[in-house]
């Protein structure tokens, strides 16, 4: 039987069982709508209440700033045009790296009259907050930049970011559904005044993710109709997913940090594996400042699709780039605002390690992986003189 090797997380996590106990109920017994005044639907919105506060909790805010979404794009969404829009117009500053959530959405404003600057990145897929100091304009209405890239799993430096953003005024937005869980974050030391996250790449449900406003951030509402979510985001509550929500959370804020230890070290043997039976391979993103279970490989003149389709018949789930883009046969928008030369990109591979990753799967990857390389040089030459 082939052994199969999860190594997707950051597209999507299993849901952990304790998760999955505690939502069962609300799929019979506790059924009410939330919104309703008698016991069947006071019953449903206890677990909503108490899935708001265990997050609050987390991030250390309180749980009237917090609003449910479907998922952390429509997180991305709602900060991002309810804060253009609450201003009407005026410039917005963001970066080249960005999930689409957001790069799309800004590209939409510009339809609307609004008018972007898309900050660049280095070499390791790091905004400098000096360019985004550069860009500020007396019209940006705001800033979005996101914690950590999902691709190459580069750490932003959203401090110095905020530091800049708080003296000039301007509300920031931080796409966290990478960082969410996995490392620390301080909304108030950081400088944050809204932040995404998401409930599937923290081992909860999909279909449920939140948005963090700061009390009194200018913003107005995307989605109208009743007065869920005090009139912030109309639509009745995704009550299983909420209570799993919830419940992920408490999860992570007990097994984070030594999860993140583990994961780290178990990265670097992957690494280490690679480059040690692989020719001509880098690791993409930054050296230190990155995602503790990310690691993005480039494997020079081959094509990334082939090694995953390889490495799918091995029984391994890895993915070329972001799972948004799955079958684009152009090289990563991440990798093209790197600098990153196209016999390099061509061959992006990511694999983001979970909690369920073993060292023993790692050895059995690194095995994996150098006859598919070396076979696909063979054949398959991509960019190769």
């Amino acid at each position: 039987m082939t052994r199969r090797v999860y190594l997707d997380h950051n597209a999507s996590t299993p849901v952990h069982p304790e998760v999955v106990a505690e939502m069962l109920p609300y799929f019979t017994a506790i059924y009410g709508n939330p919104s309703s005044i008698h016991a069947f639907g006071r019953e449903a919105r206890e677990g909503v209440d108490q899935a708001r506060e265990r997050i609050a909790r987390f991030l250390k805010v309180s749980p009237q700033e917090l609003v449910f979404t479907s998922g952390g794009t429509e997180s991305d969404n709602f900060a991002v045009k309810g804060l253009a829009w609450a201003r009407g117009r005026g410039h917005l500053i963001t970066s080249k790296v960005e999930h689409h959530a957001v790069l799309r959405t800004c590209q939409a404003l510009e339809g609307f009259g609004f008018a972007v600057t898309y900050v660049g990145v280095d070499g390791h897929g790091m905004v400098d907050p000096d360019e985004v100091r550069r860009a500020i304009r007396p019209d940006t209405a705001a800033i979005s930049i996101m914690h950590a890239n999902s691709e190459v799993g580069t750490i932003q430096p959203i401090g110095e970011i905020g530091r800049l953003a708080r003296e000039r005024k301007i509300p920031l937005h931080v796409d966290a559904v990478q960082t969410f869980g996995k490392i620390p974050i301080d909304v108030e030391a950081l400088g944050i005044d809204l932040l995404s996250f998401s409930g599937h790449k923290i081992y909860g449900p999909k279909g449920i993710a939140g948005l963090y406003v700061r009390k009194g951030t200018k913003m107005v509402s995307i989605q109208h109709g009743g007065e869920h979510e005090r009139r912030r985001r109309a639509g009745t509550e995704n009550v299983p997913g909420i209570v799993g929500l919830g419940k992920a959370v408490e999860v992570r804020a007990r097994d984070m940090r030594a999860e993140a230890e583990r994961l780290t070290a178990l990265r670097t043997r992957f690494w280490e594996g690679v480059r040690a039976r692989v020719p001509e391979v880098r690791l993409s993103g930054h050296p230190t400042e990155r995602l503790p279970g990310t690691a993005s490989f480039l494997f020079r003149h081959v094509e990334s699709e082939s090694i995953v389709l390889g490495l799918d018949l091995k029984g391994v789930g890895v993915s070329a780039g972001s799972a948004c883009t799955a079958g684009n046969i152009e090289p990563s928008h991440v990798l093209v605002a790197m600098g990153v030369p196209l016999d390099w990109a061509m061959g992006a591979v990511r694999c983001s390690l979970g909690r369920s990753t073993t060292a023993e799967d790692i050895d059995y990857v690194v095995d994996c992986v150098e006859p598919i390389v070396k076979k696909l040089r063979q054949v398959l030459p991509v960019g190769a003189a």
